[in-house]
């Protein structure tokens, strides 16, 4: 953090500022940007745990061992402190109040091509003036080299001088001091000594990134440097968010490729962060990633479509080799992205396996698949509050499963609620339409339920010999 006679010399360095503005035909603007692009000054981190650095150099010479990292497996909690490294702050406006997302980027020198402003002017373009209060970016300039970084953060001042000065855009440099040793370093997968070193300092940058982001936001989602943004992503992430309220996860997917559009709690980042410096040379950091999902006891991918994040780069960091790598699930401006308020799921149908009922209401990659459904069954939604509702839309079966969808079925909705035995049930419905060719859609809702909507139900009218895939569960609120 500043010390305070650091805070003291700037603030009365923008007062002469503001005396000189009417007296020069330079811009007050002008002058804070050439201001903090010379503002290269250490300031040391917050929070500091003594030994990190020492235990960083000595793990360059160990392999991936589980019985030397047991403890590590166990309780990752023990790495919850922050890395001790002193930032140099490029580009730092102080924040005034913790936001919700964190955007994290890593950038170094490319033999050919350079996208970061680009993906810089992406993140802000798709964003709306009020997705931009909630937003920070994070820009590690990890090159060592100090004259690429002096153009780099020139260019950046220059095209982002009001992100910088309004807090949402900050750039930093973890000094080379810091590092642990990138050379002589393992060559798992046969993989050339240049590409092993690359990728283990690349470890490296991603984890004193995390680490300066750790208590920024509430959640942090981790983008590549050459990255396209769909329009409005921020709100859609949140409502993925707020539709897995009581759920646990560790890492919210939001992009197929590689660790684009890698979502995680900020509390988590310490321990991701040390996680990286630990196995630094063992591997890529995607691979990495997935090690740290598993380990804190996510099995399974948890990937939102459509995607919100595109490679767009088309020469990699590394040398300059090609990269055509693309999203096809990436969609520009995707669909309106359903609400699903937080609720509670419930059905009398026998479930196949773990096809249970939750799968068919969020937006992952999954659903619900239940043996021959008989009429009366139902598959029941419980609001934890009571909502209105703008729209719903229901899809039932699958591409390669097209006749395991409700052949004869309705959705109804409720508004009274009582306790029964501690459970919470609807005791009446209103019935708003029947199911054709296996989907149901409806909108106005609002207008036609004159009551907050407490439960929803679909509710099967016929018995059918086929199996019964909940594809989604799509609702709107007003």
């Amino acid at each position: 953090m500043f010390k305070f006679h650091q805070v003291k010399h700037i603030f009365d360095t923008l007062d002469k500022m503001r005396c000189l503005r009417k007296r020069s035909t330079v811009s007050f603007l002008g002058v804070l940007v050439i201001f903090l692009l010379f503002m290269n000054l250490y300031i040391e981190d917050s929070y500091v745990m003594e030994g990190d650095k020492q235990l960083v150099r000595e793990t360059s010479t160990h392999q991936l061992n589980p019985e030397r990292y047991v403890h590590t497996f166990k309780d990752l909690s023990n790495f919850s402190g922050a890395i001790n490294v002193t930032y140099r702050f490029l580009a730092v406006m102080p924040l005034q109040r913790k936001r919700f997302l964190t955007i994290g980027l890593s950038s170094v020198r490319r033999k050919k091509g350079n996208y970061l402003l680009e993906t810089i002017k992406s993140i802000f373009e798709q964003s709306s003036y009020e997705e931009l209060k909630e937003i920070s970016v994070v820009v590690h300039l990890a090159d060592f080299n100090s004259s690429w970084r002096e153009v780099m953060l020139q260019d950046i001042t220059q095209k982002f001088a009001h992100h910088i000065i309004a807090g949402r855009l900050m750039v930093i440099h973890a000094p080379e001091e810091y590092y642990p040793i990138l050379s002589g370093l393992k060559r798992n997968y046969n993989d050339p000594e240049d590409r092993v070193r690359f990728r283990s300092k690349q470890n490296v940058d991603y984890a004193f990134l995390l680490n300066f982001c750790a208590n920024i936001s509430d959640y942090y989602v981790m983008l590549e440097d050459d990255v396209r943004c769909s329009k409005n992503f921020f709100t859609a992430i949140k409502k993925v968010i707020t539709s897995l309220v009581g759920t646990y996860w560790v890492t919210l997917e939001f992009s197929k490729l590689g660790y684009i559009g890698k979502l995680y709690h900020s509390h988590d980042l310490p321990r991701l962060a040390h996680f990286l410096l630990m196995f630094y040379q063992e591997m890529p950091c995607d691979w990495l990633l997935t090690h740290f999902r598993g380990l804190l006891a996510q099995k399974n991918v948890i990937r939102f479509k459509p995607s919100l994040f595109q490679h767009m780069g088309y020469y990699s960091s590394y040398k300059g080799t090609e990269n055509k790598l693309k999203d096809d699930d990436f969609e520009e401006e995707p669909f309106d992205i359903p609400d699903n308020p937080p609720a509670s799921l419930y059905t009398n149908m026998s479930v196949f396996e773990n096809y249970d009922a939750s799968k068919a209401y969020s937006s992952v990659d999954e659903y619900f698949w239940g043996k021959s459904p008989s009429t009366g069954d139902v598959f029941v939604i419980i609001f934890e509050n009571p909502i209105v509702i703008k729209r719903i839309k229901v899809n039932t079966g699958t591409e390669d499963r097209q006749n395991d969808i409700l052949h004869h079925g309705a959705l109804d909705v409720g508004g009274d609620i009582r306790y029964f035995k501690q459970n919470r049930q609807c005791v009446t419905y209103v019935r708003l339409g029947e199911f054709k060719n296996g989907n149901f859609e409806v909108s106005d809702v609002n207008q036609k339920i004159p009551f907050d909507i407490h439960c929803m139900r679909i509710y099967v009218t016929k018995t059918q010999k086929e199996w019964l895939i909940i594809r989604s569960i799509s609702i709107w609120t007003s």
